[in-house]
């Protein structure tokens, strides 16, 4: 009876192992200069804005590291799709602090909420505008101290836009997938796709400027028994 049940628990863990899947790691890097970021000289020249910033404020067109390491990168699979499991996901979160939305660009799964915060002392209204049909636009005020705004889109969408038409400068950009095999690179370029099944994938490598909606960057990967290492270099345009 014993022997039994251990048979069936060690069964179980490897099952829970398969399920589990790998991982798609790597680095994004730019090749080539990028063109210089500009001032952003409406934030010094608003009255509650400009006191929230000690420096000037910068476009984040180009957001690289050491040796070329490319942030804001959006890297998904393509084929996997229908997987979503934003119903049940953990909120993702854009923040409005110093004027401006942080994270610049972020991923989320169809479905998955999306919290909106105000960390600034000033009116700011968050004003989604996206393109794919079934994503709804919205225009909504949030004052200082609000409760976070909820905003969900029901269907996938590669950079869909938040503004703010209170400080015409902010903008943020979301990534909406459905499934949850995708990942954003950090400041040192760096990515990793979790959980990943065994199988054959195209990989597409997003970037608002280097790799925009319209012409992704792609990469055939195959996922067998262990994690893969994939790197990507995009080209300064």
């Amino acid at each position: 009876m014993k022997k039994t049940c251990a048979l069936v628990i060690f069964s179980g863990l490897i099952v829970a192992n398969t399920v589990q899947g790998s991982d798609i790691s790597g680095t994004v890097t730019l090749k080539g200069t990028p063109p210089p970021e500009l001032e952003i000289k409406q934030i010094k020249e608003d009255i509650n804005c400009g006191k929230l910033h000690t420096e000037p404020v910068k476009t984040r067109f180009y957001v690289v590291g050491a040796n070329g390491a490319l942030a804001d990168v959006f890297v998904t699979l393509k084929g996997i799709s229908g997987k979503s499991t934003g119903a049940t996901a953990n909120p993702a979160m854009i923040d409005q602090k110093g004027c401006e939305y942080t994270p610049y660009v972020l991923g989320v799964q169809t479905g998955q909420k999306i919290l909106v915060k105000n960390s600034d002392p000033v009116l700011h209204n968050i004003h989604p505008v996206p393109a794919a049909s079934g994503n709804k636009e919205e225009n909504r005020a949030q004052v200082p101290g609000q409760p976070d705004l909820t905003f969900v889109f029901p269907s996938p969408e590669i950079f869909l836009k938040f503004k703010c038409e209170v400080h015409p400068w902010m903008f943020a950009y979301a990534c909406v997938v459905d499934h949850p095999f995708f990942a954003i690179t950090d400041k040192d370029g760096k990515y990793t796709i979790k959980g990943v099944p065994d199988g054959k994938y195209t990989m597409e490598v997003y970037h608002r400027k280097a790799a925009p909606a319209n012409s992704p960057m792609t990469a055939e990967v195959e996922v067998k028994g262990g994690n893969v290492a994939k790197d990507f270099t995009l080209e300064a345009k």
